[in-house]
């Protein structure tokens, strides 16, 4: 980037650490930035924000020696979609020549000697490895309080949780550190964490992203994602990812023709007054845009129905999942011994849920019927409101509430009601059981001053089309509301 004239090193650094992935990359590409220079911008700001721990490794000299080889590549003719763009990695993604620890502690010195495939996909397009993200051990939480490595800090407000699972990715990117990252969602832990870090959080359909080489809890439910400043960086992120045709789309605001549906009996019932408001609020400022937004229902068993077969699957497909991983990627540790090095809440959780020996352990029956009855249904339901209403796409507020207090997660009130951290991913959860593709939106900020999130989900297979009504929903200015 060209120096302007007198300007203070400090402002420098905040110009180059709010870059979006897009802004980067296309300034890297005309010469007008220097990777190298880009990337020590972003380790310093690692540097300074380090207490919020949205980092278990960074190695910084490998860093800045692939930022110097993307910048000589540029210099001699080379091109590439991201190159010299430094990208956050959730450390449950295999990385070949950097730490993976799985934010368990019994794995503090593995060095995987391959890629996951997206890593292997955004380094293909020349993008770099900043360094792995923090997260809850074995992404097994929506808070982002690791054990080994400390709680993740909303940086936001430091006193507050940042999500989860996969916290230090959405921290990373709130605090300027890197202008994307990478995490994983099985029931809500990308939406849930750029919800309350006030980014972009995007979840595509179960199954469009790679997801070989990166730790598993239910094949039924998880999907790799990423967090960006914005949707034009998601939609470039998929498109690198998915090798699929860049976007010819360029419309922006207007809105006129599109219908939207939003479900207030599912997704409202239990929400602070705040970001009901700002819901309403959006809503509006959707129709003033020209959009269509009516209210459809799912019927009185639809919540019920999500919630009990999502966290079905998700304990049930736990053990198989993670001792499959291990072993099919020469991983050296075992289920028994991740288990036995667990913190001790997190470690009972897995005793009663997710053994066979459990006293809460699903049944082959009842895990039989949530494949094959429950999840369906929960799907036809999602297909027929789609197709009954027009619309294209369903809103809903992410979360229902703000980042609780670090502390305070498994004890806070949501409008006057006590719940545990699990209403973080209330309304996350049913798009999840479906296998929807969905995207969390920054839309303002309650009363305290912290973020809200709006979720858009969409029909299964519609990614392309979710980001494109995203874009313009973001080109709305919601995120200042």
């Amino acid at each position: 980037m060209n120096q302007e004239p007198g300007l203070r090193t400090t402002e420098k650094s905040e110009k180059l650490t709010a870059l979006s992935v897009v802004e980067a990359a296309r300034a890297i590409q005309g010469g007008s930035l220097s990777a190298e220079i880009y990337a020590e911008a972003l380790l310093a700001r690692a540097r300074e924000q380090s207490d919020i721990r949205s980092f278990i490794t960074i190695d910084e000299q490998a860093v800045l020696a692939a930022a110097r080889e993307a910048d000589k590549a540029r210099s001699a003719g080379a091109s590439g979609s991201l190159l010299g763009v430094p990208l956050g990695v959730k450390d449950s993604y295999l990385t070949s020549g950097l730490r993976t620890t799985l934010g368990v502690s019994n794995l503090k010195d593995f060095v995987p000697e391959h890629d996951a495939g997206v890593v292997s996909a955004v380094k293909e397009a020349g993008a770099l490895v900043f360094g792995k993200n923090n997260l809850v051990e074995m992404s097994y939480g929506l808070t982002g309080n690791n054990g080994p490595y400390g709680q993740v800090k909303n940086p936001r407000a430091l006193e507050r949780v940042s999500g989860g699972s996969s916290s230090g990715s959405a921290a990373a990117v709130a605090a300027g550190i890197v202008p994307a990252a990478f995490g994983g969602d099985t029931i809500g832990s990308i939406r849930v964490p750029a919800s309350l870090c006030g980014v972009v959080g995007f979840k595509p359909t179960t199954g469009r992203w790679p997801r070989n080489g990166v730790a598993p809890i239910s094949h039924v439910l998880d999907t790799t994602g990423v967090f960006a400043r914005t949707v034009e960086d998601c939609e470039l992120i998929d498109q690198v990812v998915t090798k699929a045709p860049a976007s010819t789309a360029s419309e922006k605001g207007n809105l006129k023709g599109v219908r939207f549906a939003y479900a207030p009996k599912q997704y409202l019932d239990l929400v602070e007054t705040d970001v009901e408001a700002r819901f309403y609020e959006v809503i509006r400022r959707l129709r003033d845009g020209g959009a269509e937004v009516f209210e459809i229902d799912f019927g009185d068993e639809f919540s019920a129905l999500a919630n009990m077969t999502t966290w079905n699957l998700f304990f049930r497909e736990t053990m198989e999942a993670i001792a499959g991983f291990l072993q099919d990627n020469s991983i050296p540790t075992s289920f028994d011994e991740i288990y036995r090095d667990l913190k001790p809440g997190l470690r009972e959780v897995w005793q009663q849920l997710v053994l066979p020996t459990g006293s809460k352990w699903l049944t082959p029956g009842a895990y039989h019927a949530a494949l094959t009855i429950d999840r369906p249904q929960i799907q036809r339901l999602f297909t027929e409101a789609f197709a009954t209403s027009g619309a294209e796409a369903l809103l809903l507020p992410t979360t229902p509430c703000t980042a609780p207090e670090i502390g305070k997660e498994n004890e806070f009130l949501i409008a006057g009601k006590e719940v545990t951290f699990a209403a973080l991913a209330k309304n996350t959860i049913p798009a999840s059981a479906a296998g929807l593709p969905g995207i969390s939106l920054p839309m303002g900020k309650a009363s305290n001053n912290l973020p809200i999130g709006l979720e858009i989900d969409a029909p299964t297979g519609s990614d392309r089309r979710l980001l494109t009504l995203a874009r313009r929903v973001e080109a709305l200015g919601i995120s200042s509301l």
